[in-house]
């Protein structure tokens, strides 16, 4: 009986001591992250001032002193406001992606079909010509927090739409697998197997700029709302035979 209590003790006392330890480094990725979302944030507004400037200037030469200018000037001029465009893209990208993480979660039973029709409806409005077979499984449900989820949906299902552009016979599906895996696929323009991790990474691009525009986060977001949700994201692709993204999001 001595032992029996003198062990109960001892694992008391490592529980306590495990619990202790566990708070301190909750406390500490806490603050790191708090820190991290802080830097960004300030980092990202303090870059516009100089941003605006350029594209500020860049725009009375173009208007002011376009005459003077040679053709070969006024190419230097739209690539310097071109870059400030782009760099003023990947700010706002990097601030959604901040606010990904630091936003209240509320989760709520999910309509994925309607919520993908939905999403596929709005990009059918921004490009009419395009003529593209979505295949949208009916009865998709799931439970978690709906602007996240309708922001998953709206990169992974932008991507197949963008990524289909230069396919003929495009085709999307939206659909589900056993084990409460949920699947977008497409015959677009794919991507080597090999280099799946680095999707999703924030700015790290599998295609040229001039292929297909992007700022590279979209699916950097999706993988942290799968993450905040408990899921899991995998992807997988072959040059010219399109993509496959397989989603879970961990049940209540």
């Amino acid at each position: 009986v001595t032992e029996r209590v003198r062990a109960e003790a001892q694992v008391h006392a490592l529980n306590r001591t495990l619990e202790s330890r566990v708070e301190v480094r909750t406390r500490e990725l806490t603050q790191a992250h708090h820190e991290l979302e802080s830097f960004a944030y300030i980092v990202s507004h303090d870059l516009r001032a100089p941003l605006r400037s350029i594209d500020g200037f860049g725009r009375i030469l173009a208007e002011r002193y376009e005459a003077l200018l040679d053709a070969q000037g006024q190419d230097y001029l739209a690539r310097v406001r071109n870059a400030a465009a782009r760099m003023d893209g990947l700010i706002d990208a990097l601030l959604m992606m901040s606010r990904i993480s630091r936003g209240e979660f509320r989760r709520s039973p999910l309509d994925l079909s309607r919520m993908a029709s939905e999403v596929i409806t709005e990009l059918r409005q921004t490009e009419p010509g395009r003529d593209v077979t979505v295949r949208i499984a009916p009865g998709l449900q799931a439970e978690g927090d709906a602007a996240l989820v309708r922001n998953l949906l709206e990169n992974l299902l932008g991507n197949a739409w963008k990524f289909t552009a230069n396919t003929e016979h495009a085709t999307i599906e939206f659909g589900s697998e056993p084990g409460g895996i949920f699947y977008v696929t497409d015959n677009g323009a794919g991507f080597n197997s090999e280099y799946a991790g680095k999707l999703f990474r924030p700015f790290q691009r599998l295609h040229r700029d001039d292929e297909f525009k992007g700022h590279g986060v979209g699916l950097a977001s999706v993988r942290r709302i799968v993450e905040r949700h408990g899921g899991t994201i995998e992807a997988s692709g072959q040059p010219g035979a399109g993509a496959t993204f397989r989603f879970t999001l961990a049940p209540t």
